[in-house]
């Protein structure tokens, strides 16, 4: 399929089941038809004289919160309603320079700040797999647009589960990669230790894909690093004397720990991997520790949203879930406090690190549900403690610096459950070939 045809299949679809009547609410912006197709042409040009870029064909679509020339970048918030980007994020270069087509901007909980995808200022994305169900968040728009076929792959950025919590839900694939491994310049940060930009496609060939275009250091981001080295010719070998480590962590839904511990019974039996049970000291403070410094790093980074340079004053125009942010962290950074509540977290992040350095020098990775808990419905009032509970398992790796994927791992009355897999830093080779591992179970022969 040439990528002009690949382009109409989707837009049609898009057009059918999400523009019109808002049906699914992923997408905030599209391009212009007539820019699309001319640019699909290029690419197909291009392709035919054999110079094409690795991801031509590809279609793909790019959260709120990353700078697209040209688009809006509005965080799914009124704050940044108009505001057009002036220039491509790091990440959006490389996809550019690769042949990738970029279709649009999705939505997403506003500024990042929510696990429902219902806190954008332009309403609730919804489950494409129930639509009376959350597609999960932040970056909900993206997982939903991979899930529901509106385009190949999307880009998302992980602070605490962003990318793996929506994806659990949306059952499609979703990867936050180490801290530093790919560039966050261009990104509209929620919280600038521990966000991390990644990709969500269908499958785990497609996020490999997309990774190694995204991937690697950049001059615009001093933290960025060349460190991960991705292999696309090896996904496909299951690696063997794997010990897979399984987490040991009471969820309230008995249900969905049954549903991994039959994934992981059936890939051990099926590749020879051994199985230990293993606990992490520490990793039930894990939300506790998390938003301390959240609160305090968002309310450092919106400072600039002063309604002066551009967009509106956040103060202003943001929503409850923005505004408790704000306002926790400036109650934390308070000269009385001297950073104590802000300090005490970084032992506590540095204390889960050390202990999950400990664990991988005993497994090659540890596994777990990716969400603790089923989806709730669109509108369903849940207690602050349970909203922020979605995230319980996915928090550690970002206060790590692991990597992590989420990938489909069975229904429950239909509704889709992620599994995780968690590797230590810069081990995504590793990582993808496991998840690759677990999603051959599903192959069919």
């Amino acid at each position: 399929m040439t990528t002009l045809q690949n382009l109409q299949k989707y837009l049609k679809e898009i057009k059918k089941n999400d523009k019109k009547g808002n049906r699914i609410n992923a997408f905030l912006q599209l391009r212009n038809d007539k820019e699309l197709i001319d640019e699909a042409k290029k690419i197909d040009a291009k392709a035919k004289n054999g110079k094409a870029g690795k991801l031509a064909g590809k279609i793909i679509a790019v959260k709120a919160n990353i700078n697209v020339k040209s688009l809006n970048a509005s965080c799914g918030s009124k704050t940044l309603e108009n505001y057009k980007a002036t220039y491509d994020a790091d990440v959006i270069k490389k996809i550019k320079e690769e042949d990738g087509l970029i279709i649009g901007v999705t939505n997403m909980d506003e500024f990042a700040s929510g696990s429902s995808g219902e806190t954008s200022a332009f309403g609730a994305t919804k489950n494409p797999a129930n639509l009376e169900l959350i597609p999960g968040g932040s970056s909900s728009g993206s997982a939903a647009s991979v899930s529901a076929g509106f385009c190949d792959m999307a880009l998302g950025s992980d602070t605490g589960g962003s990318i793996r919590n929506p994806s659990s839900h949306c059952g499609v694939v979703g990867v936050k990669p180490s801290y530093s491994s790919v560039s966050r310049s261009g990104l509209i940060d929620l919280s600038m230790s521990l966000d991390q930009i990644g990709p969500i496609a269908k499958n785990v060939s497609d996020a490999t894909l997309l990774l190694s275009v995204i991937r690697g250091k950049s001059e615009k981001d001093s933290i960025s690093q060349e460190s991960i080295k991705i292999d696309l010719n090896k996904i496909e070998t299951i690696p063997k004397n794997i010990t897979l480590g399984i987490l040991e962590f009471k969820i309230g839904d008995g249900r969905i720990q049954t549903v991994i511990d039959e994934r992981i019974e059936n890939a051990a039996r099926k590749y020879g991997w051994k199985t230990k049970k293993i606990k992490v000291p520490y990793i039930d403070l894990a939300i506790e520790t998390y938003y301390p410094l959240v609160y305090v790093e968002f309310f450092s980074g919106t400072r600039k949203f002063d309604g002066r340079k551009y967009g509106k004053k956040i103060e202003d125009s943001a929503g409850p879930e923005v505004m408790r942010r704000i306002l926790g962290g400036s109650e934390i950074t308070k000269a009385e406090y001297g950073g104590r509540y802000y300090y005490h977290a970084l032992k506590v992040k540095r204390m889960i690190e050390n202990e999950l350095k400990n664990v991988f020098k005993k497994v090659d990775c540890v596994i777990s549900p990716t969400v603790p808990r089923l989806p709730h419905k669109i509108g369903e009032k849940i207690s602050i403690e349970d909203m922020y509970g979605y995230d319980a398992l996915t928090i550690p790796a970002n206060l790590a610096g692991n990597c992590a994927i989420s990938i489909p791992a069975g229904k429950i009355d239909n509704v889709p459950v992620g599994l995780q897999i968690m590797c230590d830093k810069f081990q995504e080779q590793k990582m993808l070939q496991i998840a690759r591992g677990f999603e051959k179970l599903d192959d069919v022969v």
